[in-house]
């Protein structure tokens, strides 16, 4: 009964995964091989596979992290992440992350540093990069100050506890009712432990949860814990409310479907939610018979979606 079980809850989170993938961007049997064969995978635990490609730098990033194992802070708290990011002595749960993502630059002549991964030291800073970047899935499905989310691909409202974690993403947490990040760990996989429970196996650094002297470890989290706040992830999976004043990627990708749809001049294209693409988007709720609000929700995007889809066909007709 128990193998039954735990059989039902992979097909529940591998079908949860594969709902947002498309069928050409699976994971390649021969990845998917190596990424096993690297996990130290405990007595009663079914691996998660990846839904999706694992790209080459999440492999070097991970062999870096893995490297970094068994680290221990200095007497004062200082380390060497700390002192690379140029406060020695700083809580360094980020440095060592941030200083990680660096060194998989110098050695492989990448740029992820500030431009896949953030490069910060601060409360909030890191998880708000993300979400300015269009790369964060709220483990609630909804973002406090910002708004709710949804599955880019299918539309659909993001459930709680739904987003099974890939390698390389970096979840944050907290510790206090405000929902300000305290911390961040990057993920190695996930699994099914004995009793059908999806746990996100992590690495960390200074997790002051635990014991002094701080180090770098792995450690696992339940998936529906309530100090994950959500992940900064490797793939752009979600899109979330977006309102006046907003601005970045997501931004210019709404703009562009407001120039599809005959609403807005391509030049307007700035990645910044101002008065003119707020009025856009009053013209699209007063087409669709919504609030008038201006604030781009789910509803408004699909009411966007169908006015698109309807100017494809009238000019399919002509």
């Amino acid at each position: 009964m128990r193998l039954l079980t735990r059989f039902a809850a992979l097909l529940v989170c591998a079908a949860l995964m594969i709902s947002c993938a498309s069928a050409e961007e699976k994971i390649s049997e021969a990845d998917l091989k190596a990424f096993r064969e690297a996990l130290p995978l405990s007595d009663g635990e079914t691996l998660i596979d990846p839904v999706w490609p694992i790209p080459d730098y999440v492999f070097w990033l991970l062999d870096v992290e893995r490297g970094e194992l068994g680290y221990t802070e200095e007497r004062g708290g200082a380390t060497k992440y700390g002192t690379w990011a140029g406060y020695p002595e700083a809580e360094w749960c980020a440095e060592f992350q941030c200083w990680c993502v660096n060194q998989v630059d110098r050695a492989h002549g990448t740029r992820l540093l500030n431009q896949v991964y953030p490069n910060y030291s601060g409360t909030n800073v890191g998880r708000d990069w993300f979400l300015n970047n269009g790369r964060y899935v709220s483990r609630i499905g909804t973002v406090p100050g910002w708004g709710s989310q949804w599955w880019k691909d299918s539309f659909q409202p993001i459930e709680k506890n739904s987003y099974i974690p890939q390698p390389g993403d970096w979840m944050f947490l907290t510790d206090n009712a405000n929902g300000d990040t305290s911390h961040v760990a990057m993920v190695e996989y996930c699994a099914l432990d004995e009793n059908g429970k999806v746990q996100v196996h992590v690495i960390e650094g200074n997790n002051v949860t635990k014991p002094a002297p701080q180090g770098v470890e792995r450690n696992a989290y339940a998936l529906n814990y309530w100090r994950i706040l959500g992940y900064g992830t490797v793939r752009d999976l979600a899109d979330i409310t977006l309102k006046f004043g907003s601005s970045g990627p997501k931004v210019v990708a709404l703009q562009k479907e407001l120039v599809q749809a005959g609403l807005l001049e391509e030049r307007y294209t700035t990645g910044k939610y101002g008065a003119i693409t707020t009025s856009c988007i009053q013209a699209v709720q007063r087409s669709a018979g919504i609030e008038q609000n201006g604030i781009a929700n789910l509803e408004t995007r699909m009411a966007l979606k169908a006015l698109i889809a309807q100017k494809s066909a009238d000019a399919a007709g002509e």
